[in-house]
C-alpha cells in the first residue's frame, strides 16, 4: 500500500505523463491534478445531467431568436463587429455547440449554473481520460465512463451538416497553440477521438491567400483546410492581424460567413459564450414571455439573476464578470453594501463589458495536496457535447475559480 500522498500521486500521473496523454498535472511550477478522490452520489450526477441538457435547449432556442435579430441586439451582447455575420450562420440550430461546457455551483438552494463555456472549453482530457484513471487507482466506479464517445458522434453530426450544405470537408485539420502544453494536448486529444482522418498544425502555420485558409506544412507545402478545429476563442480571433496590420481574424471570419470554411466550435456558438446572453434569458424569463412555462421553471431552477446593470447593490451580494473573461480573469465578488470579498489580481479582461449576477456561494471542501491539507471551494463542469449531458469535472480554488485551481478527480458512490 503507497502511504504518502506523494506516492501516491506519482503512481497515479507518471505513466500518464510517460504517455504522453496528459502532461499538465503540474502547471506554473505548481501542482494541478489531485491524488485524491471526490465521492458523488448518483442521484447528483442524474440532476447535473439533467440541468445541463434542459440549459442547452434553452441556449438553443435563444441563439436562433439571437441570430436573426439586428445588428444593436448583438452589440448589446457585446458580439464585435468582425463576428457578426459569422454567427448568423445557422447550422443544427437545435444545439447551442458542439462542446460546451456549463459551470455549476452547487448551493444550499440545489445547482446554480455560473457560466457557459461552449466556445473553447478545457479540462477536456481530465474529465474524459484522467478521472477514469484516478477512478481506476482508487477502485471507484468513473461516473465518466465511456463519455468520450460523444465525441465521434457529434462531429460526424456536424460534419454531415456542413456536407449536406454542400461544403467539403475532405481536408481537416485541428490546431491550437503548440507551445501550449493543455492546448495542444486538450487538441490532439480531440483530434484522436473524433475518428476523423485529420491533421494537428500549430495556429501560427495557418496563413490565408484569397479565399481559402491553408496549413503551412514544411513537408507537403500548402494545403488548404476545409474544416478546423480551433482551441482559439473567437473574440481573440476577431482581433488578429498580421506583421503588416492586416486583418487576418476577421479575413477568416469573413471566409465562415461566406461558408468557404467550416469551423468546430461553429461560429454561431460564441454566442452562448457571451455571459450577455445570460443576461437576456433572464430578462426574458422575468417577462414571462417567449420560453414555455417547463423552461420557465428550468431558468428559476438552475440559472441565476443576471443584468447589465447593477440592481443588487444594497440588497444582496453579487458578482461582476466580463462577459468574455475566462479562469476568473477579472472577476469581483462584492457584499450587498459594495465592498469587495474577493477580487482577482490579473490584469486580463478588465475592459471588457460586464455583467452582474447574483452570488451563489460554492460548496466547503478539504483536500489533500503536495503542501498538506487544502481548505477550498468546489466548482463543478458538465460537459454538453452534441446536445447530450456528457462528462462531469471538479475544481478546487478560492470562491473565485482561477488559473490556478486544483483538478479534483471524482468517483461515484458504489
Amino acid at each position: 500500500m503507497l502511504r504518502s500522498y506523494c506516492e501516491r500521486r506519482e503512481a497515479i500521473y507518471s505513466p500518464l505523463r510517460e504517455k504522453g496523454t496528459f502532461t499538465w498535472d503540474t502547471m506554473y511550477q505548481q501542482e494541478y491534478a489531485l491524488a485524491s478522490i471526490h465521492h458523488v452520489s448518483s442521484a447528483f450526477r442524474k440532476e447535473i445531467a439533467f440541468a445541463t441538457e434542459k440549459l442547452g435547449q434553452i441556449f438553443a432556442r435563444t441563439t436562433q431568436v439571437v441570430q436573426h435579430s439586428s445588428d444593436e441586439l448583438l452589440k448589446e451582447l457585446g458580439i464585435p463587429l468582425e463576428v457578426r455575420q459569422a454567427v448568423r450562420f445557422t447550422i443544427l440550430p437545435e444545439l447551442p455547440t458542439i462542446i460546451g461546457r456549463f459551470d455549476f455551483a452547487h448551493t444550499p438552494e440545489g445547482l446554480k449554473m455560473l457560466e457557459f463555456n461552449s466556445d473553447t472549453p478545457t479540462g477536456i482530457v481530465e474529465s474524459f481520460y484522467v478521472n477514469g484513471k484516478a477512478c481506476e487507482f482508487f477502485g471507484y466506479l468513473d461516473p465518466n465512463q465511456h463519455l468520450n464517445q460523444h465525441f465521434a458522434v457529434a462531429f460526424q453530426r456536424l460534419i454531415s451538416e456542413y456536407q449536406k450544405m454542400g461544403m467539403p470537408t475532405d481536408s481537416i485539420f485541428f490546431s491550437s497553440l503548440d507551445w501550449h502544453e493543455e492546448d495542444a494536448g486538450t487538441t490532439k486529444y480531440l483530434m484522436e477521438q473524433s475518428g476523423l482522418s485529420a491533421s494537428f498544425i500549430p495556429l501560427s502555420s495557418l496563413a490565408i491567400h484569397g479565399d481559402q485558409l491553408f496549413a503551412l506544412d514544411p513537408q507537403r507545402g500548402n494545403i488548404p483546410i476545409d474544416l478546423l478545429y480551433r482551441l482559439h476563442a473567437l473574440e481573440i480571433l476577431a482581433d488578429e492581424s498580421d506583421l503588416d496590420g492586416y486583418p487576418t481574424g476577421a479575413h477568416v471570419l469573413q471566409l465562415v460567413a461566406k461558408k468557404k470554411l467550416a469551423l468546430i466550435n461553429p461560429p454561431s456558438a460564441f454566442l452562448s459564450q457571451t455571459k450577455a446572453m445570460q443576461a437576456l434569458i433572464w430578462s426574458l424569463h422575468e417577462t414571462g414571455m417567449f420560453f414555455t412555462e417547463e423552461e420557465h421553471s428550468i431558468i428559476r431552477t438552475y440559472m441565476l439573476p443576471t443584468y447589465l446593470e447593477n440592481p443588487f447593490h444594497g440588497k444582496i451580494s453579487y458578482v461582476r464578470k466580463p462577459i468574455f473573461g475566462r479562469e476568473g480573469g477579472a472577476v469581483t465578488l462584492f457584499e450587498r453594501d459594495g465592498r469587495v470579498i474577493e477580487q482577482d489580481i490579473e490584469d486580463q479582461y478588465w475592459d471588457q463589458m460586464m455583467i452582474y449576477q447574483q452570488l451563489a456561494p460554492l460548496e466547503n471542501v478539504e483536500v489533500e495536496t503536495k503542501r498538506g491539507i487544502y481548505q477550498g471551494k468546489l466548482l463543478w463542469g458538465s460537459f454538453l457535447i452534441g446536445g447530450q449531458a456528457s462528462a462531469i469535472i471538479a475544481r478546487v480554488d478560492h470562491n473565485i475559480t482561477g488559473n490556478l485551481s486544483y483538478f479534483l478527480p471524482i468517483g461515484l458512490n458504489q
